[in-house]
């Protein structure tokens, strides 16, 4: 049987994944085996499983996306808003993992 080609990092799979996003939802979700990042806002999800894939050398069962709307704000009375942001919620193959607290 054939080894499978090692997947090749590309520089656009650094701009894809932004950064982990640590929450308690997030934390609870790593109990079913999925991880969630903070991805650039025009990113697919085949770029972010390939994305996932490279970087951390683990298999993507699946991958959910959503957009998460900018708040508005006030400072020193002042309204502002937030920048939106696109977050994923990688799902894992049985067995494998990932370890955000540590970078790539």
């Amino acid at each position: 049987m054939a080894k499978k080609p090692e997947k090749t990092v590309d520089n656009r799979h650094y701009d894809v994944v932004v950064a982990p996003h640590i929450t308690e939802k997030a934390t609870l979700l790593s109990e079913n085996n999925a991880v969630v990042f903070k991805v650039a806002n025009d990113a697919s999800k085949p770029e972010i499983k390939a994305a996932i894939e490279a970087l951390f050398g683990v298999t993507v069962k699946a991958v959910n996306t959503i957009v998460q709307k900018g708040k508005v704000k006030r400072w020193k009375g002042k309204p502002y808003k937030r920048s939106d942001f696109k977050k994923a919620i990688v799902t894992l193959a049985e067995g494998q993992s990932i370890d955000v607290t540590t970078g790539i």
